[in-house]
């Protein structure tokens, strides 16, 4: 399969971690859309959202999407929101498969409290929580739109990536 892997879903799912691993197990390099706009602006997203707005943010990732998907034979994580843009959606899925990772809101909410900031998910407690729920219901038409879905919630990174695997085999390509 000489197409792209592409990860999305919702934060905290395991895009990065996840992605990491699968492109060692498949010899690919692998880039995570958000590290990559980190570097190239030479600021975090969080001051990205801060000092430009969200609007720039987005613009910045798309302009990384046209890249990403210009290229074959790399594992991609996208960013949580990446695929609400219908551009990226449809460019990034012409480049390859794009597989989902999903788990449950309270797992999200205790991985993303243990991570850093998240300039989406501002406001902790049960507010945090609601707008994770919130924020997967919004998504959820786009992030139902991947070729596969991985629930990650109890599932190890091991089990995540022989099911990815499995899939790549059978469907992928």
């Amino acid at each position: 399969m000489k197409g792209n892997v592409i990860l999305t879903g919702f934060m905290g799912t395991g895009k990065t971690s996840i992605g990491k691993m699968l492109a060692a197990k498949l010899g690919r390099p692998f880039v995570d859309i958000d590290k990559k706009i980190e570097s190239e602006a030479r600021l975090s997203i969080p001051k990205i959202f801060a000092q430009f707005g969200e609007e720039h943010f987005r613009e910045l990732e798309r302009a990384a999407v046209r890249e990403l998907s210009s290229r074959r034979g790399i594992v991609i994580a996208t960013g949580g929101g990446t695929v609400k843009d219908a551009e990226n959606l449809r460019l990034l899925k012409n480049s390859g498969v794009i597989i989902c990772l999903t788990s449950e809101p309270e797992e999200i909410f205790r991985r993303t409290m243990r991570r850093g900031e998240r300039p989406v998910l501002d406001g902790g407690g049960d507010e945090r929580l609601a707008t994770i729920k919130k924020l997967l219901a919004e998504r959820k038409e786009f992030y139902d739109r991947a070729d596969y879905h991985v629930d990650t919630t109890e599932w190890s990174p091991l089990q995540i990536i022989n099911d990815i695997c499995r899939y790549l085999r059978q469907f992928g390509g």
